[in-house]
């Protein structure tokens, strides 16, 4: 999703609302909870093998060593939490 999108989705809604997050707890009963956002940030992403989804990158090894950009696979993407 993009940030106009997201825009867009929050359109007409209650201004007043809470803004919360769903995700499987991971628990027996697959329990789906929903905390609270407390902060919206810019943040950096990578793919990860291992979780089959992105994961925060590391601050300290995001940057090609050659060009001191961002390595390939790292995005810049807004972080919800």
């Amino acid at each position: 999703m993009k940030v106009s999108e997201l825009i867009a989705e929050l359109q007409g809604l209650d201004e007043n609302a809470e803004v919360h997050f769903s995700y499987c707890y991971g628990d027996y009963w697959r329990t789906e909870v929903a905390p609270k956002i407390c902060q919206v940030s810019e943040g950096i992403v990578e793919y990860s093998d291992y979780h089959q989804m992105d994961k925060i990158a590391d601050d300290e090894d995001c940057y090609d060593e050659e060009t001191g950009d961002y390595k390939q696979d790292i995005r810049k993407v807004v972080v919800l939490g």
